[in-house]
């Protein structure tokens, strides 16, 4: 026969609602973060690797032309 310990029950719904406070926390700590590197890389005027590769090209294309 099993009965039910109102004790547990209570102790696993505290427990519960804790683990799903601390995710919850944590995915806000982890957008916060983000969210200040992005301004910490904005702030330094940063160039994009694709940005980068694109002028790269351009450079490298006008320097042959130049040669020509």
């Amino acid at each position: 026969m099993q009965t039910r310990n109102p004790l547990l029950d209570e102790f696993a719904k505290l427990t519960t609602g804790a683990m799903g406070l601390a995710q919850a926390a944590g995915e806000e700590a982890k957008a916060a973060w983000r969210a200040q590197a992005d301004r910490f890389v904005a702030e330094m005027d940063l160039v994009r690797r694709d940005e980068f590769d694109v002028l790269k090209d351009e450079i490298a294309a006008l320097r042959a032309e130049i040669a020509r």
